[in-house]
């Protein structure tokens, strides 16, 4: 299955994020996460993070042929460019597509945190890519595969400006993404303000939010800070007042992504995308609570 097809179905798509195992006993346990997944709630399609290098990353390809296979599940690999080679990215892809994956999504990856030492942007080798941008208008020329691109509702944070942001998101779509998933957010007026933003600016391909269902204060805070998202001051005082509380925390994320996924569906959007953490127990909830509710 092409996923830029499924967003055309008139149908929400619901779909979740995994990251790649370190170990093979970590790829046995998120096959066995990702077959109960399929048997609780039948995803459309789910995705896997890319592993960073060497057995990794060869982990990561057979878990991804593998759930496809075996579990019959569609499944977009993720593929980032910073520290990559053009041939290794294109020795990557073509042995995803040889094993029958048909959809990537294409990302810069995090920069590296020591200063470069060979005078290039981000410690990109003139062999490779700087930017999501340039490796999404390489696939799009070297591979026939559907591509996804990353967004930000909130800009990513290392553009200079919303309109900067907005400017690379289109740049994004006109080299051949074909989709956008955004990052985690839990105020819906970011993404419904972002979609039309993107709208007025001639960008007309499904944005699809992304959502992550906060289990621990500390871990979603650590994440938010990161990637530049905020948490709404309410919604942070009440995880706040019970964050000893571990179920109590879970709850009330779940309460919250609950309320917050049944009202981007109710106003057009055209799925869902989970960051499951490799935790399906919190999503599973939440996708049951919305089929429930409909």
């Amino acid at each position: 299955m092409r996923i830029r097809d499924a967003y055309s179905s008139g149908s929400p798509v619901f779909s979740f994020e995994f990251f790649p195992p370190k170990t093979e006993k970590g790829a046995q346990n998120l096959m066995r996460t990702v077959s109960d997944l399929r048997d609780a709630v039948q995803p459309d399609f789910v995705s896997v993070t890319s592993g960073a290098g060497g057995s990794e990353r060869q982990r990561t390809h057979e878990v991804v042929t593998r759930i496809q296979s075996d579990l019959g599940i569609t499944v977009m690999a993720h593929q980032t460019c910073v520290g990559s080679s053009r041939d290794a990215i294109r020795e990557s892809i073509a042995r995803l597509v040889s094993a029958g994956i048909e959809n990537v999504l294409a990302l810069r990856g995090d920069a590296p945190s020591d200063p470069p030492t060979d005078g290039q942007a981000s410690g990109i080798s003139a062999q490779g890519f700087e930017h999501a941008t340039d490796l999404i208008g390489f696939l799009a020329d070297e591979f026939d595969v559907s591509i996804g691109a990353a967004c930000y509702p909130e800009s990513h944070p290392e553009s200079s400006t919303p309109e900067d942001d907005l400017h690379w998101t289109k740049v994004k779509v006109e080299r051949g993404a074909g989709f956008l998933i955004s990052q985690l957010f839990f105020d819906n007026r970011d993404y419904f303000d972002f979609v039309g933003r993107c709208r007025a600016a001639g960008i007309e391909v499904p944005i699809v939010p992304g959502i992550m269902p906060i289990t621990n204060v500390g871990q979603i805070e650590r994440f938010t800070k990161m990637c530049g998202a905020t948490i709404p001051d309410e919604l942070g005082e009440r995880l706040h007042a019970v964050e000893d509380d571990l179920g109590a925390v879970m709850a009330t994320g779940i309460e919250h992504a609950i309320t917050q996924c049944r009202e981007l569906l109710e106003r057009g959007a055209p799925g869902l995308h989970f960051y499951t953490l490799n935790k399906s127990h919190a999503t599973r909830s939440i996708l049951a609570a919305i089929r429930l509710l409909k």
